[in-house]
């Protein structure tokens, strides 16, 4: 994907997300749909926001048994999303069976620890270490069991690069420098989060709660841009 940025459209009014893709399509690399938006507009309101031309990244996160998750994958194929996850908790056989229910030309990228969490919230859920290292142990498991990358915060993803060069690395929890956090705990800057090993980089309410998100959208764009020396 030659333009890592992609906006999560994370609202259940159709026609706003249709707006808001309207206004970023120059800008961005894709666009992020999740459960907000699919349970509210279903496989239709894919299929409309797809009709954009930006690949869709479709974060569901599915969880259940093998079987299950394969039989949900088979039945998304029509909507020919780019990236699709499955949190790597489901355990190897449901992550091979994901990839093997995928349709050819999707991505799918298993979910390691939400940015919503820290290390205290792992320990409340009896996950012992931390962050850094529930993330290298689930990005092994995926790895291992056929998928395509993961998702991670930008603290880990240097990390997850190094052991995994060939991953699809897609990071959440993206805030401009001196942005407001709000409900993520482990954040990172786009600049810095590509420049860790980001594959995709996925931005919310920075882009779609600005005033203008196009201009929002094409500041961060070109945040990303390699800089030159002066007078080059």
């Amino acid at each position: 994907m030659s333009n890592p940025l992609f906006v999560a459209l994370d609202t259940p009014d159709l026609a706003r997300a249709a707006d808001l893709a309207t206004a970023v399509r120059e800008h961005v690399g894709g666009l992020k749909l999740g459960w907000e938006f699919f349970a509210a507009n279903g496989p239709a309101g894919v299929q409309a926001v797809g009709r954009s031309g930006l690949p869709i990244f479709l974060d569901l996160k599915l969880h259940d048994i093998p079987n299950t998750v394969a039989k949900a994958i088979a039945a998304l194929a029509s909507l020919h999303p780019a990236v699709l996850t499955v949190h790597a908790a489901g355990g190897a056989a449901m992550l091979s069976a994901a990839k093997a229910a995928a349709a050819q030309g999707t991505k799918v990228v298993a979910v390691t620890v939400l940015t919503s969490l820290d290390d205290d919230d792992l320990q409340s859920v009896g996950v012992q270490g931390t962050s850094g290292e529930q993330v290298g142990r689930l990005a092994a498991l995926a790895r291992g069991s056929g998928c395509d990358g993961i998702v991670c915060s930008g603290a880990e993803v240097a990390a997850a690069r190094a052991a995994w060069p060939d991953g699809h690395f897609v990071v959440p929890g993206i805030r401009p420098a001196g942005g407001e956090v709000g409900d993520q705990k482990r954040v990172a800057s786009p600049r810095d989060a590509l420049a860790a090993g980001a594959s995709m980089l996925v931005v919310g309410r920075p882009i779609t709660a600005a005033a203008d998100p196009a201009q929002a959208a094409r500041d961060i764009a070109a945040s990303l841009r390699p800089r030159t020396a002066l007078g080059a």
